[in-house]
């Protein structure tokens, strides 16, 4: 049974960091690509990151570049995602999702393509 469960939200200032991570089971790491997403209070779920054996390098969406790093521990099956000089504008409830390792659905922004969701972790970033 496939199963990704989210960890490591919580509440930090502005300029703060966090380390969520993503713990996955009843599948390998290699064989999937996972991306982080995040959804916002009302606002649609929109893409983080996304890392795969089958992409030369992690892809971040313009927001996240410079600030947060995606990277993985295969012995222990788990995504991290640390997230640094964090912003009010990061506010949202984080999930990370996985496609088959040869999908595009990551890197094209298309949620509705991940095939498997975490249930996600509340971030909130307020002084």
């Amino acid at each position: 049974q496939v199963q990704l469960v989210e960890s490591g939200g919580g509440l930090v200032q502005p300029g703060g960091s966090l380390r969520l991570s993503c713990a996955a089971s009843g599948f390998s790491l290699d064989d999937y690509t996972i991306g982080w997403f995040r959804q916002p209070p009302g606002k649609e779920r929109e893409v983080v990151s996304c890392i795969s054996t089958s992409i030369s390098s992690p892809y971040y969406a313009d927001s996240t570049k410079g600030r947060f790093t995606i990277s993985r521990d295969n012995a222990k099956n788990t995504i991290y995602l640390q997230m640094n000089n964090l912003e009010p504008e990061d506010t949202a409830v984080y999930y990370c999702a996985a496609e088959s390792r040869y999908g595009s659905s990551c890197v094209l922004h298309y949620v509705s393509g991940m095939e498997f969701w975490g249930k996600g972790t509340l971030v909130t970033v307020s002084s």
